[in-house]
């Protein structure tokens, strides 16, 4: 995406439904350009009818004069700065909720691909620059630039040799700002990647906060942590200097354009080709016009940060999913709950060459339980996020019930599941919100069965305000055993007729996973169920078990059958016997 193509989405999604805000700012910034003129026009006749002629009749008229004129550009400036603040901060809104809805529907894939922090930067970082834009360029090149033309049209009715030499650092200014506009697009892209590398520190920091203090690791976090903040810095010191860049060049271009005009307009003055009076309006008229040219020399460089951001952010609202909701296709419809993988296929985008699931097929008896045992990695945990499609097959298909899922609208296929997973993830709110996000409109009695089923009624009884104490992030506030039993007690109040449990007891002490296993058994009672578990104890009674190896079925049957007929099984089992 280039930038004219990033610039026109701004103004068609964005920017073109404050068109009326906008074109009144940009009246306001007519008035403005016209009272700074004006300004200066009114020192022609202030020297000549008060000063040389000594003319008491305007004595009073052009000072009050003058002080409307100013007036009149202060007021307008800030109504119009106002009116342009307000668009860009709904710009920012709209934009950044669009962001976030395009990472909440986004495909799981795509999230895992780029660092939470990458995505924080891109939500901040690059929608400030775009608010800067908004806010700060459009006005400025609209007010400065209107003021200019105003001015230099004082500059050529009071003498226009004198305006020629005048405009000569109009071009100079021209190109300094497309050189630094350039370079600052390119600088601003670096400041952003720091940015987010900076955020993503910062997530892992706090992540692993207690892994630091363990290991002792308190001092290389400290260098490291310097060192991401360096490199911000770095960059953002780059983009100040760049930004400053055009002062000493404007400065000396003034300096040398003042001395000419000094030089030839005396002459003009000492020959009688110019009055006094004439030089001063012009002179005020020049000296006003540097302010807009100094300012419009910067802006370019406000704009390609914009232009830049919005070229890193438009791509992100436009993400398309390849799993695609089939919002108007059929309900899936569940009677048995029979489940069939058909010589699926399966790489992640990111490494297509390495195959995970290698023509796999396999059937899940519905109201029954199925297990899955292999080494981590052998593509378990994949096959249970493929059924509801959080990945798709690269070919091949599932059904459930004969129906094919990639047909069958989303909605639907993840209303009759629920999920287990190893990885409790918990949000930053109360107990019962945490057990609730399974099923938001359920009552509070219905909240409270699904906790007492999944055995956490005894703690969350001990916790200072019960179901309405604050978990903390992901739980923190929790045991692992006791964010897992919130998990499973999701899954019962969801009522879903396919359970998928993936390694649903692994952060369970002995005592704990009995009960959990009960709780378990009535939570898969007469559902179809799949079960990872490296503990073999709780897939025995199975009544079906496939042993995966490196994205391949390389065995099935029954806990009994597979001691006989399965090495990998049968080597499995008899080395958690010797453990226990």
């Amino acid at each position: 995406m280039n930038k004219s193509i990033a610039f026109k989405r701004l103004y068609k999604d964005y920017t073109h439904r404050f068109i009326k805000k906008i074109i009144l700012a940009s009246l306001l910034s007519i008035i403005v350009a016209l009272s700074t003129s004006s300004i200066a026009w009114l020192l022609d006749p202030a020297i000549e009818k008060i000063f040389l002629n000594k003319d008491q009749t305007l004595i009073l008229i052009i000072p009050v004069a003058i002080i409307i004129a100013f007036s009149t550009k202060g007021l307008s400036l800030y109504f119009a700065k106002l009116l342009m603040i307000n668009v860009s901060e709904e710009v920012k809104k709209i934009l950044q909720v669009d962001m976030l809805k395009s990472f909440i529907k986004a495909d799981t894939e795509v999230i895992e691909n780029k660092h939470s922090g990458k995505y924080i930067s891109n939500v901040n970082y690059d929608v400030d620059q775009i608010t800067n834009m908004l806010s700060n360029a459009y006005l400025t090149i609209l007010k400065d630039g209107l003021t200019l033309v105003g001015l230099l049209g004082i500059m050529f009715f009071q003498n226009w040799k004198l305006s020629l030499i005048a405009i000569i650092m109009i071009p100079f200014a021209t190109i300094t700002a497309r050189i630094l506009g350039k370079r600052m697009s390119k600088v601003s892209t670096q400041a952003q990647e720091r940015s987010g590398d900076l955020n993503r520190y910062l997530i892992d920091l706090f992540k692993n906060h207690k892994i630091i203090k363990i290991f002792q690791r308190e001092k290389y976090e400290n260098i490291r942590s310097e060192k991401f903040v360096n490199k911000l810095k770095e960059k953002s010191a780059k983009i100040h200097a760049i930004y400053i860049r055009s002062t000493p060049i404007m400065e000396v271009l003034t300096g040398i354009m003042i001395a000419i005009l000094i030089f030839y307009s005396g002459k003009l003055i000492i020959s009688g080709e110019l009055a006094i009076n004439k030089f001063f309006s012009f002179l005020a008229a020049m000296m006003l016009a540097y302010q807009p040219v100094k300012t419009l020399t910067k802006v370019n460089v406000a704009i390609n940060q914009g232009l830049a951001a919005a070229e890193r952010i438009i791509p992100i609202v436009d993400l398309k999913n390849e799993i695609t909701s089939n919002e108007e296709n059929e309900d899936l419809n569940i009677s048995q709950g029979n489940i069939t993988f058909n010589k699926v296929n399966f790489s992640y985008k990111s490494n297509l060459e390495n195959k995970v699931l290698k023509n796999i097929s396999l059937k899940f008896s519905g109201n029954r339980m199925t297990a899955l045992v292999g080494h981590s990695g052998s593509g378990k945990s994949t096959i249970l996020n493929m059924i509801p499609r959080i990945y798709s097959p690269v070919n091949g298909n599932i059904e459930i019930d004969g129906q094919n899922i990639s047909k069958m609208s989303l909605s639907s296929i993840r209303k009759e599941i629920s999920i287990v997973d190893q990885n409790t993830t918990l949000f930053d709110d109360t107990v019962i919100n945490n057990i609730k996000y399974a099923k938001p409109e359920a009552s509070n009695n219905e909240v409270f069965k699904a906790a007492e089923l999944a055995m956490c009624k005894d703690f969350i009884d001990n916790l200072d305000n019960g179901y309405e104490s604050m978990i903390g992030e992901n739980g923190v506030k929790l045991s692992g055993g006791e964010k897992q039993r919130i998990s499973i007690a999701r899954a019962f109040l969801k009522k879903s007729k396919i359970i998928l449990l993936d390694e649903a007891t692994s952060s369970l002490d002995t005592e704990t996973e009995e009960k959990i296993q009960k709780a378990l058994d009535e939570l898969t009672s007469n559902k179809t169920t799949i079960v990872i578990a490296h503990r073999l104890s709780t897939i025995l009674n199975s009544d079906k078990i496939y042993v995966i190896d490196n994205g391949e079925v390389i065995d099935s049957g029954t806990h009994e059958n597979l001691l006989i007929n399965s090495k990998m099984y049968k080597n499995f089992y008899e080395k958690q016997i010797k453990k226990n």
